[in-house]
């Protein structure tokens, strides 16, 4: 296995010294209160945006809390082009708050608008909740764009880790007409397959802020009958067909137990006629993107991102899409 980039080396020392005790040995509530702590230590001072605003998409099961921000030096009134951001923390943790750090980045970057979605949590609101509020969010947009402020023929969506597995299901969803169809997916060290057979469930098993017990901690309040974990709303990977989703980018990090089966899914989407670009860091590890205050290869990272995205949304918008960005 490649060695560890020297700033994951360092941030896994101080993991270390401070003896923090495992995400998977704690009860939820606690091990959120450790989680969002930590994001706020290992993230910089947030980013000025030109306008934040919280939202709301109605629910069957009651108001989705969203966050919108257009990026600094973007017209007012301008329809722009859209993330959806869907959070990680294994459908268990994590929160706007959590990545609010990341959505504003994002949205400077692109120079378009970023939705933050607060999904309900596991074990409270087991699989599928996260996924109804994930839908519900992305129809919303959609279906108010205008008064969003944003271009529906250029809404993207996105995540990290359990929010890449959601992001994978929408497209999924998109692509087969019960939600809109999206520019582009943008899975962030994705979590597709919840039976955690790939082999790096064998390999990361310690020492990193992700493990297999950690894994297996969050798929069992996520998803805690079995059955569920074979259906392609929670493991996107079992989908019969791929073909036909949006665009994609596929993020996977070395030492993550998640990384082979992003690898895999990144070329079976190419595969089944997918256009795909996929990154891969040997030397990271899982979560650095809400780690950059730590890990510098993530500003690096968020960078490449956005770059794509606008690319993408080129291509998708009016007249080449030039229009708004």
């Amino acid at each position: 296995m490649p060695a560890l980039h020297p700033d994951v080396q360092a941030l896994l020392a101080m993991l270390r010294a401070a003896n923090a005790q495992p995400l998977e040995a704690l009860p939820p509530e606690a091990a959120r209160r450790g989680y969002l702590a930590g994001r706020r230590a290992l993230q910089p001072p947030p980013d000025p945006v030109a306008e934040i605003r919280d939202l709301a998409a109605p629910s069957p099961a009651g108001p989705v809390p969203l966050r919108l921000y257009r990026g600094e030096g973007t017209m007012p009134g301008t329809p722009l082009p859209c993330l959806l951001y869907l959070h990680g923390g294994g459908w268990v943790l994590g929160n706007i708050e959590s990545h609010d750090w990341v959505c504003r980045r994002l949205a400077n970057l692109t120079q378009a608008c970023v939705i933050a979605v607060d999904y309900r949590l596991a074990p409270e609101h087991p699989f599928p909740a996260a996924v109804e509020d994930a839908a519900a969010a992305l129809a919303f947009a959609a279906e108010r764009a205008e008064g969003l402020g944003i271009d529906p023929d250029r809404l993207a969506v996105g995540g990290d880790s359990a929010g890449g597995n959601l992001a994978a299901v929408l497209a999924l969803m998109g692509r087969d007409g019960t939600l809109p169809r999206t520019a582009m997916q943008v899975l962030l060290y994705p979590s597709v397959d919840l039976g955690l057979t790939s082999e790096g469930f064998e390999r990361i098993t310690e020492g990193q802020p992700l493990t297999t017990g950690t894994m297996r901690y969050f798929v069992d309040h996520y998803a805690p009958d079995p059955c569920d974990r074979t259906d392609w709303r929670a493991s996107p990977a079992r989908a019969a067909s791929l073909a036909g989703t949006a665009p994609a980018l596929v993020l996977t990090c070395g030492h993550d137990p998640l990384c082979e089966e992003g690898r895999l899914y990144a070329h079976r989407l190419e595969r089944e006629g997918v256009p795909v670009t996929a990154l891969h860091l040997s030397d990271q590890t899982h979560g650095i993107l809400t780690m950059s205050r730590a890990v510098r290869t993530a500003a690096t990272v968020l960078a490449f991102v956005a770059e794509a995205l606008r690319e993408r949304w080129t291509l998708s918008g009016p007249e080449g899409g030039r229009g708004g960005l």
